[in-house]
């Protein structure tokens, strides 16, 4: 009995991955650690310019879209109204 449990244990390929699991942790967080190493922070200024871009973007698609909205909604609505007063 004791040689099917050894048998047994070599043969599972869940067991073996247990047992390499701490290993891959490891070796893992040592790449993580490396790859952060290279990672380019930016500046203060560089943060404020892009932010600053960003929100003027957002304004002037929010007009944009709020434009088109009215338009089709108008149109919509004149359309609606030219085919029940009919």
């Amino acid at each position: 009995m004791a040689k099917t449990v050894a048998v047994a244990e070599q043969t599972t390929p869940g067991v073996q991955q247990l047992k390499n699991q701490p290993e891959r942790l490891r070796e893992f967080l040592k790449e993580v650690r490396s790859e952060m190493r290279k990672v380019w922070w930016p500046g203060w200024p560089e943060v404020q310019s892009t932010t600053v871009v960003v929100i003027i973007t957002v304004f002037i698609f929010a007009g944009y879209f709020w434009l088109v909205d009215n338009i089709i909604g108008r149109a919509i609505e004149a359309l609606l109204h030219a085919l029940t007063a009919s």
